[in-house]
């Protein structure tokens, strides 16, 4: 079929579509128990959340990623749910497996609202319970949801022999050919992707009666692949097979299914494949009016040696796959459903044997059916330019050697380490990981970090989220119908356009702070530098500061607290003026520098930034220890990391040489050495929390000051002489439109604050 269009798609092209993943996890504790816990609060209603719900049981958390259109970017969302979620289940843990870990005395079904919608999920997981018990229920998995790119199936459309047939059939009937060709080869995902073979002591009895015990609390067999797929995973009590042939015949087959009690409902079938609608509520007639928006693979054991349960290059194997089962020509072989079974079965438990399967009735080796396949994708491979040609060979070398496989390698690593140490050492060691990304959303880390640590909160709580233009840190967030747009993570429809209009322009906001009673600096405004030059000479030998009206982040700010000479300040005012048409220059106020950030009439984060520096040892010159410094996983540029790159520019030039000093210069051992007044985060320098240590009354000035501007989000920089009294002398030096939430969410030192949290509580998301 895609030789029809050989030449017509591009590689890029053939690798798009529509990609989704589920990933089911069970939560336990420290010693590998399940969880009694219910899931956490935080998020929401399981039944709201799109991204984070449960499944079976309270402990078992399912992550369910957006619809992405590559690979990476699915990769990447659900290496984000994973992190998120690992973050916020406290000290537990997430299982790596797919079979269940220790299986406790109680099994908590999950809970939901008492509404029609609830009492109907929590029924349908009493039934299932009942019929099939509740350890059952508890093996997870990972449901690999897919549609191809519309573009291609338009082209394989203008492509077809039979004219007659309209675009919605010839869709569904890819769609029908994929999902019969899946069950006749779901045995070599089985064998590639199986990495379930141990099953713990505290499954199902029967179950394990009839596998071999390892040692005193573990059961397995051999030749094992994947128990989940096996006899002893969860299927339904009677093997059901469904009418694949068109749409209508699924639906009547499946009826027929329920009118005979094999199956309570549509999603009681426990199907390898499933045919998907655009409306899964209403399955039955979104299928009929709609046809089949997707398909649902549903095979896949979780990889414990991968933290998400399964790599990227797993990712484009599985999409590469469904390719070649697009492009494959059917056999008329009658019994092909109970065949597929029977091999399906087969591999799951001798699959790491040199065991024969059935094709179309007659006996084949594993081996030489899955070098038919391989050969087969790599046709395809090849003739579209897809790139994949190192997958391809890794899968082969798995075929040639057992001992390459997921399963004959989590065997190995059990016989070294104990069945639950390995385990539970993966588990820990994917929620180190999880913390040490916790500033990070993977796949968006072009974007500001704060838009990143926004977008994670809201994602945790289940409010839609989207990125409108990545360019300029615009997105989208919904719930409820309500939808809000966010540019850079604290540009917000609360403030008004005047509200920022008079935080931009510094001296703008001295005279209404000046008029609400807060004291500011004393200074004066110039616009040009000629002008500037001629009237300067009062603040020589001064402390003072000098910074262009209407720039942010620090740039052009040149502080002289010990005063400076004519010289000095002329340079000053160079720099400046390179950054703003119009120039302030004020006195210096004595103390240290505090960022208080106001979010709707609250102080949500206080921060003493601790200008550029570093700590000689003797040894290394300014220039190195810097270099060294920035070299740090926590520092980069534009926003993109907690803390920005120390820059050896011309402030810090000027600076070290007031001091006498220049980037050469080698400083003694714990030498401090800065290289800038300016403390500005985006100019290299530290954050420190000091919120909970500021006195309620400058909390409250600047609470004011935000009022004054009529702001609900802002920057108030305040400067105070000592932290710790109430009579401290303070002035404001500034409001700031646009703060960074990321220096407060992950300070250098001191208390994380979860400010994107009091930005969705004012946009009234949450």
């Amino acid at each position: 079929m895609l030789n029809t269009i050989k030449g017509f798609v591009s590689s890029g092209e053939l690798l798009k579509g529509g990609f989704g993943i589920e990933l089911e996890s069970l939560r336990i504790d420290k010693d590998g128990i399940l969880s009694s816990k219910e899931h956490p609060d935080v998020f929401g209603d399981k039944l709201e959340n799109p991204y984070i719900t449960t499944d079976f049981s309270e402990s078992q958390v399912e992550m369910i990623t957006p619809v992405m259109k590559t690979s990476k970017e699915v990769f990447d969302a659900l290496n984000v749910l994973y992190d998120i979620v690992s973050l916020e289940i406290g000290k537990e843990y997430l299982w790596p497996e797919s079979m269940p870990s220790i299986i406790g005395e109680n099994i908590n079904i999950a809970k939901y609202s008492s509404n029609k919608k609830g009492n109907e999920a929590r029924s349908y997981r009493e039934g299932l319970a009942k019929k099939y018990g509740v350890k059952k229920q508890l093996i997870s998995g990972i449901h690999y949801n897919f549609s191809f790119n519309e573009t291609v199936i338009k082209k394989l459309y203008e492509k077809r022999e039979d004219k007659n047939v309209s675009y919605r059939d010839f869709k569904d009937s890819i769609y029908l050919k994929v999902t019969r060709n899946y069950l006749r080869y779901r045995w070599f995902i089985v064998y590639l992707l199986g990495a379930s073979p141990i099953i713990h002591e505290s499954y199902e009895k029967d179950d394990l009666n009839k596998i071999n015990k390892i040692n005193c609390d573990i059961y397995g067999d051999k030749e094992a692949i994947s128990y989940r797929n096996s006899k002893l995973g969860y299927k339904n009590s009677t093997n059901l097979y469904a009418d694949y042939d068109s749409v209508r015949g699924y639906i009547e087959s499946l009826d027929s299914f329920v009118y005979n009690n094999y199956i309570s409902n549509y999603k009681e079938f426990y199907s390898q494949i499933r045919l998907k609608a655009k409306d899964n509520s209403n399955i039955k007639e979104s299928l009929l009016k709609d046809g089949i928006n997707y398909l649902e693979i549903r095979s896949i054991d979780i990889n414990p040696l991968e933290r998400v349960g399964i790599s990227l290059n797993d990712l484009k194997f599985v999409h590469l796959f469904t390719l070649f089962l697009l492009n494959e020509e059917e056999n008329s072989y009658k019994l092909w459903q109970e065949e597929a079974l029977k091999n399906q079965l087969d591999i799951s438990i001798l699959g790491l044997a040199d065991v024969n399967l059935l094709r179309n009735g007659e006996s084949i080796s594993k081996r030489q059916w899955a070098h038919y396949i391989l050969e087969k994708m790599s046709i395809i491979n090849s003739d579209f330019n897809l790139n994949l040609d190192e997958i391809i060979e890794e899968k082969k070398e798995m075929v040639n050697d057992y001992r390459k496989t997921y399963a004959y390698k989590i065997k190995d690593e059990v016989s070294k380490q104990g069945f639950m140490n390995f385990n539970l050492n993966l588990s820990k060691k994917y929620k180190k990981e999880a913390y040490n990304n916790r500033f990070r959303l993977q796949g968006f880390e072009d974007l500001e970090l704060s838009t990143q640590i926004l977008m994670k909160e809201a994602i945790k709580r289940g409010i839609k989220t989207t990125v409108v233009d990545r360019n300029d840190n615009f997105i989208s967030l919904e719930r409820g119908g309500k939808k809000e747009y966010v540019k850079q993570a604290t540009k917000t429809s609360k403030d008004s356009y005047i509200t920022v209009l008079i935080m931009e322009n510094k001296v703008v906001t001295k005279k209404v702070l000046a008029e609400n009673n807060i004291k500011v600096p004393n200074g004066k405004e110039f616009t040009n530098i000629e002008e500037a030059k001629l009237n300067i000479d009062d603040f020589i030998g001064k402390p003072s500061v000098i910074k262009p009206k209407s720039t942010n982040f620090g740039l052009g700010i040149s502080i002289f607290p010990d005063g400076a000479s004519k010289n000095d300040l002329h340079e000053g005012l160079k720099l400046a003026f390179n950054n703003d048409n119009t120039v302030l220059v004020e006195e210096f106020i004595k103390g240290k520098e505090y960022r208080f950030l106001v979010i709707d009439d609250k102080v949500c984060g206080i921060l003493h930034r601790v200008p550029a520096n570093c700590i000689g040892d003797g040894k290394k010159s300014i220039r190195e220890l810097i270099d060294i410094k920035n070299q740090s996983s926590l520092r980069g540029k534009g926003y993109k990391k907690p803390l920005e790159k120390i820059a050896l520019d011309d402030n810090a030039k000027l600076f070290l040489k007031q001091r006498g000093l220049d980037f050469d210069y080698i400083p003694k051992k714990d030498e401090v050495v800065y290289l800038r007044e300016n403390s500005n985060i985006s100019t290299g320098g530290d954050s420190i929390d000091y919120t909970d240590l500021i006195p309620e009354k400058f909390k409250e000035i600047a609470i004011k000051a935000a009022r004054a501007a009529k702001a609900k989000i802002c920057g108030v920089d305040m400067m105070l002489e000592d932290y710790k009294s109430e009579d401290s002398p303070y002035a404001i030096i500034e409001i700031n439109f646009n703060p960074a939430i990321h220096i407060h969410s992950y300070p250098y030192k001191g208390t994380e604050r979860n400010i994107a949290k009091e930005v969705l509580k004012l946009l009234n998301l949450i």
